[in-house]
């Protein structure tokens, strides 16, 4: 445990530099956490140390491959290093910095001519894709357009939809009041007419009180009085004669009854009707 801990201070103390490193809980858990990022640490150092061991000696080896393959390069022309002027260096520095870039066997002209060709060609097609990609991308601008406006088109519609709907809702709230009266109204006209009904029972009338049966009384009303119109004519009579006042009573007394029954049938139907 507690070498573990010395190289996981060494560690921390080695990556944070000048730095303080940060304090942790000790316990078995984060040390082992921590030994082992340091181990792997450790490993991944010494791997990357290798390779950049092994890039430079590669370094190195390409750099005496150059130096050869000018030496022998210069020798096959007839040259060599020192002899050339320093444009001719420079020039031969260009053209060996160039056949690098280009990837070439050598530095023979075709070489380079096919080189420049592919790179050329690579080249058009770049361009091709970026035109390509540009119609792409002015169609999708032109898309996204025409959807900018069909969603602005969308939220009109729907603040439309919303208000239209909210007067539907009062309308329809209106509708609901509107048939909850004229149930009440129904169900009160409806008690009305049963209490009617049972007040004509009551009465023991035969004969439902309809505009019919009401035009028909009516008509008897006007009947009666029709008859009333002789009655009274006669009792007129009788009090212009000047017979026994026996007898005169007697007949006063009759048309006074047959004129009070007369009333009390017409008041009867009066009543009804009223009623």
């Amino acid at each position: 445990m507690s070498e573990k801990i010395t190289k996981v201070t060494q560690w921390l103390t080695k990556v944070f530099g000048d730095q303080t490193p940060p304090e942790y809980e000790v316990n078995t858990r984060t040390v082992d956490i921590l030994y082992q990022l340091a181990e792997n640490s450790e490993l991944r150092c010494n791997e990357v140390s290798l390779l950049v061991e092994d890039l430079k000696q590669k370094a190195v080896e390409y750099q005496a491959d150059g130096c050869y393959l000018q030496e022998v390069l210069l020798q096959g022309v007839g040259l060599s290093s020192g002899s050339l002027s320093k444009p001719a260096s420079d020039y031969m520095t260009a053209l060996e910095a160039s056949a690098v870039v280009l990837k070439v066997r050598d530095t023979s002209l075709s070489s380079f001519v096919l080189a420049i060709n592919d790179l050329t060609n690579e080249v058009l097609e770049a361009e091709k894709r970026d035109r390509l990609m540009e119609r792409e991308l002015t169609i999708l601008r032109k898309k996204l357009g025409s959807i900018l406006v069909m969603r602005r088109t969308l939220q009109e519609d729907l603040k439309k939809t919303l208000k239209i709907q909210e007067v539907e809702n009062a309308k329809a709230e209106e509708r609901l009041l509107n048939i909850d009266f004229l149930k009440a109204k129904s169900k009160d006209l409806s008690d009305r007419i049963k209490m009617m009904e049972e007040q004509l029972a009551s009465r023991k009338m035969e004969k439902p009180l309809t505009h019919q049966a009401i035009l028909e009384d009516s008509e008897k009303i006007a009947k009666l009085k029709q008859e009333i119109l002789p009655l009274k004519k006669k009792l007129e009579s009788y009090k212009d004669l000047t017979p026994s006042p026996s007898l005169a009573l007697v007949k006063i007394e009759e048309a006074k009854r047959d004129l009070a029954a007369i009333d009390a049938e017409l008041e009867k139907k009066v009543d009804i009707m009223n009623s």
